[in-house]
């Protein structure tokens, strides 16, 4: 059972501005049935300003909820500001939404996007991604927007904010490999052999442990460096690193480098080193 504020239920019980405007100055359909959850927003403008906004919404409590107030929000606006409307700014109006739930609030700001870029006769960059979650129809760019808006760092974060993922799993090594992309600017290297299952957080502690003990503090300590595993957030890995490493310097590589490309190889090819301040 999901924990909901009380306005989130508010909302869900009580729903503000049910219903679909006749000739709207912008419309934004998003989502699909199909997928479980879907979006109609509907908006009259005059003078570049919101004056009514109704929406038709199938989905959970939380899908409700955050179309509901979203309308509240945007009324009043003049496009401009509605524009810079977060899918935070939504959740934080409702006092929170459970994590799994985030990607409601993402609907409501792609829906109201959409409707902007319809009473503007333009076509939303977005648009144009590549579908990387077929379940639910999550393009490439979603997810990297994502991934940079909110500061996400697993693939389980990424499904709370856009669903991707959330349906057969096919996507996690492409949600993964954007994840690395996005984050660390680092190009993903296509590999042939089977990549591993995924890790719980316990165990991908204990493997970065292992490796961390067996092969890259015996190398550090030679040349009279050490290394300290700080925290484990996702595919984050952060880490108190002292010293030099001989072997590092000669092929031009940083040490947090060569600890990436260890951990990489060893535990799980998505894992992004970052060291502790």
């Amino acid at each position: 059972m999901w924990e909901y504020t009380d306005k989130v239920q508010e909302h869900f019980l009580h729903p503000q501005n049910v219903g679909e405007i006749e000739n709207p100055s912008g419309l934004g359909d998003v989502g699909s049935l199909a997928c479980g959850d879907a979006l109609k927003l509907t908006l009259k403008i005059e003078d570049d300003v919101i004056v009514d906004a109704k929406f038709k919404t199938f989905g959970c409590a939380s899908a409700i909820a955050s179309s509901s107030a979203l309308t509240i929000m945007v009324t009043g606006m003049t496009v401009d500001e509605a524009e810079k409307l977060t899918n935070d700014d939504i959740a934080d109006y409702l006092g929170g939404l459970p994590k799994e739930k985030m990607h409601c609030s993402v609907m409501g700001r792609e829906a109201l996007e959409a409707a902007i870029a319809d009473y503007r006769g333009v076509i939303l960059p977005m648009a144009e991604g590549e579908v990387v979650c077929e379940c639910f129809g999550v393009t490439d760019l979603d997810v990297m927007r994502a991934i940079k808006e909110s500061d996400l760092r697993s693939v389980e974060e990424i499904t709370n904010f856009t669903k991707a993922g959330g349906g057969c799993g096919k996507c996690e090594d492409k949600l993964r490999d954007l994840l690395q992309t996005t984050i660390s600017g680092i190009p993903v290297v296509p590999v042939t052999a089977e990549k591993p299952k995924r890790l719980t957080t316990l165990q991908k502690i204990k493997k970065i442990e292992e490796v961390l003990e067996r092969e890259i503090k015996p190398a550090l300590k030679k040349d009279g460096g050490d290394i300290e595993l700080v925290d484990v957030d996702g595919d984050f890995v952060m880490v108190s690193l002292r010293g030099a490493c001989t072997s590092c310097a000669k092929s031009q590589t940083t040490l947090k480098e060569y600890v990436e490309k260890k951990l990489r190889e060893l535990v799980l090819d998505s894992l992004i080193v970052e060291e502790a301040k």
